[in-house]
Protein backbone atom coordinates (compact mmCIF):
# COMPACT_ATOMS: atom_id res chain seq x y z
CA UNK A 1 0.00 0.00 0.00
CA UNK A 2 2.89 2.37 0.76
CA UNK A 3 4.29 1.72 -2.70
CA UNK A 4 0.87 2.61 -4.11
CA UNK A 5 0.75 5.96 -2.34
CA UNK A 6 4.33 6.80 -3.35
CA UNK A 7 3.52 5.98 -6.94
CA UNK A 8 0.37 8.12 -6.82
CA UNK A 9 2.29 11.03 -5.32
CA UNK A 10 5.03 10.83 -7.99
CA UNK A 11 2.46 10.53 -10.75
CA UNK A 12 0.53 13.52 -9.43
CA UNK A 13 3.67 15.63 -9.14
CA UNK A 14 4.78 14.66 -12.66
CA UNK A 15 1.34 15.45 -14.04
CA UNK A 16 1.31 18.87 -12.42
CA UNK A 17 4.77 19.63 -13.75
CA UNK A 18 3.81 18.54 -17.26
CA UNK A 19 0.73 20.75 -17.18
CA UNK A 20 2.75 23.71 -15.95
CA UNK A 21 0.28 24.36 -13.15
CA UNK A 22 2.92 25.27 -10.57
CA UNK A 23 3.87 28.39 -12.49
CA UNK A 24 0.22 29.35 -12.80
CA UNK A 25 -0.51 29.22 -9.07
CA UNK A 26 0.24 32.90 -8.63
CA UNK A 27 -2.64 33.66 -10.97
CA UNK A 28 -5.01 31.14 -9.39
CA UNK A 29 -8.52 32.48 -8.74
CA UNK A 30 -9.69 33.23 -5.23
CA UNK A 31 -12.29 30.96 -3.56
CA UNK A 32 -15.89 31.79 -4.34
CA UNK A 33 -18.21 32.50 -1.41
CA UNK A 34 -21.94 32.87 -1.02
CA UNK A 35 -23.27 36.40 -1.48
CA UNK A 36 -23.23 38.02 1.97
CA UNK A 37 -26.50 39.80 2.82
CA UNK A 38 -25.93 43.43 3.83
CA UNK A 39 -27.94 42.99 7.03
CA UNK A 40 -25.55 40.24 8.16
CA UNK A 41 -22.41 42.07 7.02
CA UNK A 42 -23.41 45.13 9.03
CA UNK A 43 -23.28 42.98 12.18
CA UNK A 44 -20.08 41.12 11.25
CA UNK A 45 -21.90 37.86 10.51
CA UNK A 46 -20.66 35.58 7.74
CA UNK A 47 -22.65 32.84 5.99
CA UNK A 48 -20.96 29.89 4.26
CA UNK A 49 -20.68 26.13 4.09
CA UNK A 50 -19.83 23.17 1.89
CA UNK A 51 -21.15 20.07 0.15
CA UNK A 52 -19.39 16.78 0.88
CA UNK A 53 -20.22 13.62 -1.06
CA UNK A 54 -18.38 10.33 -1.52
CA UNK A 55 -18.40 6.59 -2.10
CA UNK A 56 -16.60 3.62 -0.50
CA UNK A 57 -15.88 0.14 -1.86
CA UNK A 58 -15.12 -2.80 0.43
CA UNK A 59 -12.87 -5.60 -0.79
CA UNK A 60 -14.89 -8.09 1.28
CA UNK A 61 -18.18 -7.15 -0.41
CA UNK A 62 -20.03 -7.64 2.93
CA UNK A 63 -23.46 -9.20 2.71
CA UNK A 64 -25.01 -6.62 5.04
CA UNK A 65 -23.69 -3.73 2.95
CA UNK A 66 -21.81 -2.06 5.83
CA UNK A 67 -18.11 -1.38 6.32
CA UNK A 68 -18.14 -2.55 9.92
CA UNK A 69 -17.34 0.04 12.61
CA UNK A 70 -15.94 2.59 10.12
CA UNK A 71 -18.00 5.68 10.87
CA UNK A 72 -19.79 8.02 8.42
CA UNK A 73 -18.52 6.42 5.16
CA UNK A 74 -19.99 3.12 6.33
CA UNK A 75 -22.00 2.10 3.25
CA UNK A 76 -20.35 -0.30 0.80
CA UNK A 77 -20.66 0.66 -2.86
CA UNK A 78 -23.33 3.33 -2.33
CA UNK A 79 -23.20 7.05 -3.00
CA UNK A 80 -23.38 9.16 0.15
CA UNK A 81 -24.16 12.83 0.45
CA UNK A 82 -22.44 13.11 3.80
CA UNK A 83 -22.71 16.80 4.61
CA UNK A 84 -24.69 19.64 3.05
CA UNK A 85 -23.50 22.26 5.53
CA UNK A 86 -24.62 25.85 6.11
CA UNK A 87 -23.31 28.07 8.89
CA UNK A 88 -23.73 31.60 10.21
CA UNK A 89 -20.84 32.83 12.30
CA UNK A 90 -19.72 35.92 14.15
CA UNK A 91 -16.45 35.14 15.95
CA UNK A 92 -15.45 37.34 18.86
CA UNK A 93 -12.26 39.38 18.65
CA UNK A 94 -11.30 41.85 21.35
CA UNK A 95 -7.68 42.20 20.26
CA UNK A 96 -6.84 41.55 23.90
CA UNK A 97 -8.71 44.61 25.15
CA UNK A 98 -12.39 45.41 25.61
CA UNK A 99 -15.69 43.63 25.01
CA UNK A 100 -17.10 41.75 22.04
CA UNK A 101 -19.98 39.39 21.35
CA UNK A 102 -20.51 36.61 18.84
CA UNK A 103 -22.14 33.33 18.05
CA UNK A 104 -22.37 30.44 15.64
CA UNK A 105 -25.02 28.12 14.21
CA UNK A 106 -24.70 25.11 11.88
CA UNK A 107 -27.39 23.34 9.87
CA UNK A 108 -26.36 20.05 8.22
CA UNK A 109 -28.27 17.61 6.02
CA UNK A 110 -26.92 14.25 4.87
CA UNK A 111 -26.04 10.71 5.89
CA UNK A 112 -23.69 11.97 8.62
CA UNK A 113 -26.77 12.89 10.64
CA UNK A 114 -26.84 9.34 11.99
CA UNK A 115 -23.56 9.99 13.81
CA UNK A 116 -24.56 13.46 15.03
CA UNK A 117 -27.77 12.66 16.91
CA UNK A 118 -28.06 14.50 20.23
CA UNK A 119 -30.56 13.15 22.72
CA UNK A 120 -33.58 15.42 22.94
CA UNK A 121 -32.83 17.29 19.70
CA UNK A 122 -32.13 15.42 16.43
CA UNK A 123 -33.97 12.33 17.63
CA UNK A 124 -37.08 14.54 17.72
CA UNK A 125 -36.39 16.26 14.39
CA UNK A 126 -35.79 13.03 12.45
CA UNK A 127 -37.53 9.68 12.36
CA UNK A 128 -35.99 6.29 13.16
CA UNK A 129 -34.53 4.42 10.21
CA UNK A 130 -33.87 7.43 7.95
CA UNK A 131 -30.85 7.30 5.69
CA UNK A 132 -30.73 11.09 5.40
CA UNK A 133 -31.58 13.64 8.06
CA UNK A 134 -30.98 17.06 9.59
CA UNK A 135 -28.64 17.87 12.49
CA UNK A 136 -27.60 21.05 14.29
CA UNK A 137 -23.96 20.45 15.30
CA UNK A 138 -23.55 23.86 16.92
CA UNK A 139 -25.81 26.67 18.13
CA UNK A 140 -24.17 28.95 20.68
CA UNK A 141 -23.60 32.52 21.77
CA UNK A 142 -20.37 33.84 23.21
CA UNK A 143 -19.11 36.95 24.95
CA UNK A 144 -15.50 38.04 25.24
CA UNK A 145 -13.70 40.46 27.55
CA UNK A 146 -9.99 41.12 27.14
CA UNK A 147 -8.45 37.60 27.09
CA UNK A 148 -11.55 35.74 28.37
CA UNK A 149 -14.20 34.16 26.10
CA UNK A 150 -17.33 32.44 27.47
CA UNK A 151 -19.40 30.24 25.16
CA UNK A 152 -22.88 28.97 26.04
CA UNK A 153 -25.20 26.64 24.15
CA UNK A 154 -24.52 23.65 21.91
CA UNK A 155 -20.95 23.33 20.64
CA UNK A 156 -18.10 20.98 19.70
CA UNK A 157 -16.07 19.24 22.38
CA UNK A 158 -12.37 20.01 22.82
CA UNK A 159 -10.94 16.46 22.82
CA UNK A 160 -9.01 14.90 19.96
CA UNK A 161 -7.67 15.98 16.57
CA UNK A 162 -10.37 15.07 14.04
CA UNK A 163 -13.61 17.06 14.08
CA UNK A 164 -17.15 16.93 12.70
CA UNK A 165 -16.72 19.51 9.86
CA UNK A 166 -15.39 17.53 6.88
CA UNK A 167 -13.26 20.38 5.52
CA UNK A 168 -11.02 20.39 8.62
CA UNK A 169 -9.93 16.73 8.42
CA UNK A 170 -7.14 15.22 6.29
CA UNK A 171 -9.09 12.06 5.29
CA UNK A 172 -12.59 11.07 4.22
CA UNK A 173 -12.86 8.26 6.78
CA UNK A 174 -12.56 8.86 10.52
CA UNK A 175 -10.45 7.32 13.25
CA UNK A 176 -11.87 4.96 15.85
CA UNK A 177 -10.76 7.46 18.49
CA UNK A 178 -13.02 10.19 17.11
CA UNK A 179 -15.91 7.88 16.33
CA UNK A 180 -16.12 6.05 19.65
CA UNK A 181 -14.00 7.56 22.45
CA UNK A 182 -14.58 11.35 22.39
CA UNK A 183 -17.56 13.63 23.22
CA UNK A 184 -17.90 15.28 19.82
CA UNK A 185 -20.87 17.55 20.57
CA UNK A 186 -22.02 18.83 23.95
CA UNK A 187 -24.46 21.34 25.45
CA UNK A 188 -23.28 23.59 28.26
CA UNK A 189 -20.91 26.43 29.10
CA UNK A 190 -17.20 26.75 28.27
CA UNK A 191 -14.66 29.44 29.17
CA UNK A 192 -11.38 30.04 27.31
CA UNK A 193 -8.72 32.20 28.93
CA UNK A 194 -5.58 33.24 27.07
CA UNK A 195 -2.99 33.24 29.85
CA UNK A 196 -0.17 34.32 27.54
CA UNK A 197 0.47 34.34 23.82
CA UNK A 198 1.50 30.68 24.17
CA UNK A 199 -0.85 29.26 26.83
CA UNK A 200 -4.63 28.82 26.73
CA UNK A 201 -6.69 27.27 29.54
CA UNK A 202 -10.24 25.95 29.01
CA UNK A 203 -12.85 24.89 31.58
CA UNK A 204 -16.60 24.40 31.73
CA UNK A 205 -19.46 21.98 32.12
CA UNK A 206 -21.85 20.14 29.82
CA UNK A 207 -24.92 17.90 29.99
CA UNK A 208 -23.31 14.76 28.60
CA UNK A 209 -21.94 13.16 25.42
CA UNK A 210 -24.18 13.99 22.46
CA UNK A 211 -26.97 15.28 24.71
CA UNK A 212 -29.23 18.29 24.25
CA UNK A 213 -31.29 17.12 27.20
CA UNK A 214 -29.47 15.40 30.05
CA UNK A 215 -30.60 11.85 30.86
CA UNK A 216 -29.42 12.29 34.47
CA UNK A 217 -29.07 15.14 36.95
CA UNK A 218 -25.27 15.29 36.88
CA UNK A 219 -23.22 17.89 35.00
CA UNK A 220 -20.00 16.80 33.29
CA UNK A 221 -16.74 18.71 33.59
CA UNK A 222 -14.73 19.50 30.46
CA UNK A 223 -11.40 21.28 30.53
CA UNK A 224 -8.01 21.50 28.93
CA UNK A 225 -4.68 23.23 28.57
CA UNK A 226 -3.11 24.20 25.23
CA UNK A 227 0.40 25.36 24.40
CA UNK A 228 1.41 26.93 21.07
CA UNK A 229 4.97 27.96 20.34
CA UNK A 230 5.74 31.50 19.24
CA UNK A 231 6.73 30.18 15.82
CA UNK A 232 3.35 28.37 15.57
CA UNK A 233 5.25 25.24 14.51
CA UNK A 234 4.56 23.32 17.74
CA UNK A 235 1.37 22.84 19.73
CA UNK A 236 0.41 20.55 22.59
CA UNK A 237 -3.16 20.16 23.87
CA UNK A 238 -4.48 18.08 26.76
CA UNK A 239 -8.23 17.83 27.40
CA UNK A 240 -10.54 15.79 29.65
CA UNK A 241 -14.25 15.15 30.06
CA UNK A 242 -15.58 13.66 33.31
CA UNK A 243 -19.13 12.69 34.25
CA UNK A 244 -21.73 9.88 34.19
CA UNK A 245 -23.58 9.07 30.96
CA UNK A 246 -26.11 6.51 32.26
CA UNK A 247 -29.70 7.44 33.26
CA UNK A 248 -29.03 6.77 36.94
CA UNK A 249 -25.85 8.85 36.99
CA UNK A 250 -23.99 6.02 38.71
CA UNK A 251 -21.23 5.13 36.22
CA UNK A 252 -18.72 7.95 36.02
CA UNK A 253 -16.93 8.18 32.65
CA UNK A 254 -13.47 9.73 32.23
CA UNK A 255 -12.07 10.46 28.77
CA UNK A 256 -8.89 12.30 27.85
CA UNK A 257 -6.80 13.16 24.81
CA UNK A 258 -3.29 14.47 24.33
CA UNK A 259 -2.54 15.94 20.88
CA UNK A 260 0.91 17.02 19.73
CA UNK A 261 1.19 18.87 16.40
CA UNK A 262 4.61 19.56 14.91
CA UNK A 263 5.50 21.31 11.67
CA UNK A 264 8.96 19.91 10.97
CA UNK A 265 9.31 21.74 7.64
CA UNK A 266 7.13 24.01 5.56
CA UNK A 267 5.85 20.87 3.83
CA UNK A 268 5.84 18.17 6.50
CA UNK A 269 3.38 18.09 9.43
CA UNK A 270 3.22 15.39 12.09
CA UNK A 271 0.39 14.81 14.58
CA UNK A 272 0.47 12.39 17.51
CA UNK A 273 -2.68 11.69 19.53
CA UNK A 274 -3.12 9.59 22.67
CA UNK A 275 -6.55 8.73 24.09
CA UNK A 276 -7.33 7.19 27.48
CA UNK A 277 -10.68 6.51 29.10
CA UNK A 278 -12.50 4.45 31.66
CA UNK A 279 -16.05 4.08 32.99
CA UNK A 280 -17.09 2.75 36.36
CA UNK A 281 -18.93 -0.60 36.59
CA UNK A 282 -19.77 -0.91 32.88
CA UNK A 283 -17.79 -3.99 31.80
CA UNK A 284 -19.58 -7.29 31.31
CA UNK A 285 -18.48 -8.47 34.77
CA UNK A 286 -19.50 -5.21 36.43
CA UNK A 287 -15.99 -3.85 36.85
CA UNK A 288 -14.46 -0.67 35.47
CA UNK A 289 -14.20 -0.61 31.68
CA UNK A 290 -11.09 0.82 30.05
CA UNK A 291 -9.87 1.89 26.61
CA UNK A 292 -6.78 3.60 25.20
CA UNK A 293 -4.98 4.13 21.92
CA UNK A 294 -2.54 6.07 19.75
CA UNK A 295 -3.03 7.84 16.41
CA UNK A 296 -0.28 9.16 14.16
CA UNK A 297 -0.69 11.42 11.13
CA UNK A 298 1.99 12.14 8.53
CA UNK A 299 1.03 14.94 6.12
CA UNK A 300 3.32 16.08 3.32
CA UNK A 301 2.53 18.96 0.97
CA UNK A 302 3.77 18.12 -2.52
CA UNK A 303 2.78 21.58 -3.77
CA UNK A 304 -0.09 24.02 -3.10
CA UNK A 305 -2.57 21.70 -4.82
CA UNK A 306 -1.50 18.22 -3.67
CA UNK A 307 -0.96 16.78 -0.19
CA UNK A 308 -0.18 13.16 0.67
CA UNK A 309 -1.12 11.70 4.04
CA UNK A 310 -0.86 8.57 6.16
CA UNK A 311 -2.81 7.80 9.33
CA UNK A 312 -1.81 4.93 11.62
CA UNK A 313 -4.10 3.98 14.51
CA UNK A 314 -4.23 1.49 17.34
CA UNK A 315 -7.18 1.39 19.74
CA UNK A 316 -7.53 -1.14 22.54
CA UNK A 317 -11.13 -1.55 23.71
CA UNK A 318 -10.21 -3.62 26.74
CA UNK A 319 -13.73 -4.65 27.79
CA UNK A 320 -15.62 -4.15 24.53
CA UNK A 321 -17.59 -1.12 25.70
CA UNK A 322 -16.66 1.50 23.07
CA UNK A 323 -16.62 0.10 19.51
CA UNK A 324 -20.23 -0.85 19.12
CA UNK A 325 -23.33 0.40 17.38
CA UNK A 326 -24.13 3.58 15.49
CA UNK A 327 -21.69 6.20 16.69
CA UNK A 328 -21.88 4.54 20.11
CA UNK A 329 -25.04 6.52 20.96
CA UNK A 330 -27.96 4.31 22.08
CA UNK A 331 -30.60 6.80 20.87
CA UNK A 332 -29.07 7.21 17.41
CA UNK A 333 -31.17 5.95 14.53
CA UNK A 334 -30.81 5.14 10.84
CA UNK A 335 -29.13 2.67 8.53
CA UNK A 336 -25.72 1.60 9.82
CA UNK A 337 -23.56 -1.19 11.19
CA UNK A 338 -24.98 -2.48 14.46
CA UNK A 339 -22.22 -3.51 16.85
CA UNK A 340 -24.66 -4.71 19.47
CA UNK A 341 -24.84 -4.02 23.19
CA UNK A 342 -21.75 -2.88 25.16
CA UNK A 343 -20.28 -5.64 27.26
CA UNK A 344 -22.41 -8.24 25.52
CA UNK A 345 -22.15 -8.29 21.73
CA UNK A 346 -19.26 -5.86 21.37
CA UNK A 347 -15.58 -6.60 20.72
CA UNK A 348 -13.05 -6.71 23.54
CA UNK A 349 -9.77 -6.46 21.66
CA UNK A 350 -7.39 -4.33 19.62
CA UNK A 351 -8.40 -2.39 16.52
CA UNK A 352 -5.73 -1.36 13.99
CA UNK A 353 -6.19 0.92 10.98
CA UNK A 354 -3.76 2.14 8.32
CA UNK A 355 -5.00 4.82 5.93
CA UNK A 356 -3.14 6.36 2.98
CA UNK A 357 -4.64 9.15 0.94
CA UNK A 358 -4.25 12.25 -1.18
CA UNK A 359 -5.78 15.72 -1.03
CA UNK A 360 -6.13 17.46 -4.37
CA UNK A 361 -7.36 21.03 -4.83
CA UNK A 362 -7.90 21.47 -8.59
CA UNK A 363 -9.64 24.81 -7.89
CA UNK A 364 -9.87 26.91 -4.72
CA UNK A 365 -13.41 25.73 -3.90
CA UNK A 366 -12.88 22.04 -4.67
CA UNK A 367 -11.21 19.33 -2.59
CA UNK A 368 -10.87 15.70 -3.76
CA UNK A 369 -9.67 13.05 -1.27
CA UNK A 370 -9.07 9.47 -2.46
CA UNK A 371 -7.87 6.96 0.13
CA UNK A 372 -7.17 3.30 0.75
CA UNK A 373 -7.67 1.92 4.27
CA UNK A 374 -6.88 -1.41 5.92
CA UNK A 375 -8.60 -2.37 9.20
CA UNK A 376 -7.74 -5.35 11.38
CA UNK A 377 -9.19 -6.62 14.67
CA UNK A 378 -7.12 -8.70 17.11
CA UNK A 379 -9.41 -10.21 19.72
CA UNK A 380 -12.09 -12.81 20.41
CA UNK A 381 -15.43 -13.10 18.68
CA UNK A 382 -18.28 -11.34 20.37
CA UNK A 383 -19.63 -13.50 23.24
CA UNK A 384 -23.26 -13.59 22.07
CA UNK A 385 -23.30 -14.06 18.28
CA UNK A 386 -19.73 -15.37 17.87
CA UNK A 387 -18.98 -12.77 15.20
CA UNK A 388 -16.07 -10.55 14.16
CA UNK A 389 -16.48 -6.80 13.44
CA UNK A 390 -16.04 -6.94 9.65
CA UNK A 391 -17.69 -8.55 6.62
CA UNK A 392 -21.08 -9.05 8.27
CA UNK A 393 -19.42 -10.75 11.24
CA UNK A 394 -17.24 -13.15 9.25
CA UNK A 395 -13.81 -11.45 9.10
CA UNK A 396 -11.12 -9.98 11.28
CA UNK A 397 -9.99 -7.52 8.63
CA UNK A 398 -11.04 -5.58 5.54
CA UNK A 399 -9.66 -3.17 2.95
CA UNK A 400 -11.69 -0.21 1.73
CA UNK A 401 -11.17 2.17 -1.19
CA UNK A 402 -12.94 5.50 -0.83
CA UNK A 403 -13.09 9.00 -2.24
CA UNK A 404 -15.04 12.11 -1.36
CA UNK A 405 -15.42 15.44 -3.14
CA UNK A 406 -16.00 18.69 -1.24
CA UNK A 407 -17.29 21.95 -2.69
CA UNK A 408 -16.96 24.95 -0.37
CA UNK A 409 -19.03 28.11 -0.68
Amino acid sequence: MLRLIRFACRAAAALLGAMGLSAALAAAPQPWTLPQPQVLQSHGIRVGGWLQQGITFNSRNPADGYNGPIATNDWDGEYQLNQLWLYLSRPTNTGGCGWDWGGHIDLVYGTDWRYGVNYGLEDRINGAGQSYGLVIPQAYLEVAYNHLTIRGGHFAGILGYEVVPAVLNPFYSHSYAMSYTEPLLVTGLMADYQLTEQWLVQAGFHRGWMMWEDINNALDFMGGLRYTSLSKHTSLAYAVSVGPQDPGGEHNRFASSLVWKQKFTERFDYILQHNLGFEERTSADGRQAEWYGINQYFLYSLNPKWTAGIRMEWLRDVHGTRVWGLGNMPWAAGRAWDGGTPGATSFAGDFYALTAGLQWRPLPNWLVRPEVRWDWYDGPRDPVNSEFPFNAGNSRDQTTFAMDVILTY
